[in-house]
């Protein structure tokens, strides 16, 4: 049996065979060259080029105001560094909601400017023409169902969704409807663990989970939540491996001290 370190490249066939053998799927966050550099070393399956950008690049306070134009940017960064991880790019707020055409140029200028693999899109049915003619064009797209955080303003709340049973009834519908028009993949955020269970067990195409529990095909984070680099982010389904928010600040402060102590360069470090 072949184990995910022995695969050269990444593909949309590598993860369905993955969850075929029950192999668990890793996915992170990227945004720049340097940590997708770190992060495709160290044998990540998936980057995502996440709109989250907006949020821990950007520091805005959703991630609607970031453009396709900035995404591209970062995905262009990713794929630079990227020798083995699918790399997954989110479709800006904007970029496709109602308007398939509109839909169709946002991925193709992703796929063609960025060199990426594939494109995620936020909702179910209610977007079914944008995905159908992305996917007609060829290009592989992964769905994102529960949580959808560019629909902030009509949840009006980042709590826990499909709670209620209509909406895990929608939830389950619309992730069969997503697989039967040919997206590989799914990404269920913030829903009951199992409830997720459940979708990952009714369809065949992986599902990867962001606090939606151990039962789903495989796990995604923001990376700068789980190195520590963020700190005012804290919710329940988050494991920080790292502190570096203040290890990188310690760091600092002895630089500054060593620069105003006349410390730093010593003799070795001048020329």
């Amino acid at each position: 049996m072949s184990t995910y370190k022995e695969v050269k490249r990444v593909t949309t066939h590598v993860l369905q065979a993955m969850k075929a053998r029950n192999e668990k799927i890793s996915m992170l966050t990227a945004y720049d060259y340097s940590m997708a550099r770190i992060l495709d070393a160290a044998g990540v399956d998936i980057l995502l080029v996440g709109d989250s950008a907006s949020n821990v690049m950007a520091g805005h306070e959703t991630t609607l105001p970031i453009t396709l134009d900035q995404m591209i940017y970062h995905a262009s960064s990713v794929i630079r560094a990227v020798k083995r991880a699918l790399v997954v790019v989110d479709l800006p707020f904007g970029s496709y909601q109602g308007n398939s055409r509109k839909a169709l140029s946002s991925a193709i200028r992703i796929m063609k400017e960025s060199g990426a693999h594939s494109v995620k899109l936020e909702g179910g049915e209610e977007i079914k023409d944008s995905i159908k003619r992305i996917l007609s064009a060829g290009v592989p797209v992964m769905g994102h169902l529960g949580l959808t955080p560019q629909s902030i303003y009509k949840f009006g709340t980042y709590t826990v969704r499909a709670k209620e049973e209509a909406e895990a009834e929608k939830l389950i519908k619309d992730a069969k409807f997503l697989e039967k028009i040919g997206c590989f993949g799914i990404v269920l955020e913030k829903i009951p663990a199992q409830l997720a269970k459940q979708v990952a067990e009714t369809v065949k195409i992986p599902i990867i989970g962001i606090g939606a529990g151990k039962f789903t095909d495989g796990q995604v984070l923001v990376t700068h939540d789980l190195l520590g680099i963020t700190k005012d982010f804290q919710p329940r389904f988050l494991r920080r491996y790292l502190e570096l928010f203040e290890e990188i600040k310690g760091a600092v402060e002895t630089y500054i001290s060593d620069v105003k102590s006349q410390d730093f360069p010593s003799n070795k470090e001048q020329y």
